[in-house]
């Protein structure tokens, strides 16, 4: 498991500055060629350009990467300066995109009794509930 990292003791180049901006102003996720086509007026030209940037966001706990869907959202503790939790789950709306994510202690420590009951390391865990938020329900 990686240290803890604060969000605002990391410096950005200027494509991961761009890459953030794109995210944290979007209601969705978003993919990476999505991400490229608002940032071609700002010198991003090749998709390697966008990946490189997300994968070091990534690496960082700045963004998470929504597996079925393939898109980008900005993590919700890097919003708020807190410490990433090693378990991250969202809420994925399939009418409306809305993404919540949430960390739920409890389901931390079962995930991580049954790894040590097995004798598996967790390096890291995103869960994805899909169905409908409040407003679409």
């Amino acid at each position: 498991m990686p240290p803890a990292i604060h969000a605002e003791d990391l410096k950005l180049t200027k494509n991961q500055s761009l890459v953030l901006a794109v995210l944290q102003s979007s209601e969705q996720p978003l993919s990476a060629y999505s991400i490229l086509d608002r940032l071609r007026e700002h010198g991003l030209k090749a998709p390697l350009q966008v990946y490189r940037a997300l994968d070091k966001l990534l690496d960082t706990g700045r963004v998470h990467r929504l597996e079925s869907m393939n898109a980008f959202v900005v993590c919700c503790h890097s919003r708020r300066g807190q410490i990433h939790p090693r378990i991250t789950a969202f809420e994925i709306c399939e009418a409306c995109g809305r993404v919540n994510e949430f960390h739920d202690t409890r389901i931390e420590d079962a995930l991580t009794r049954h790894a040590r009951g097995s004798g598996f390391k967790i390096r890291t865990t995103t869960i994805e509930v899909h169905g409908l938020c409040a407003e679409c329900r």
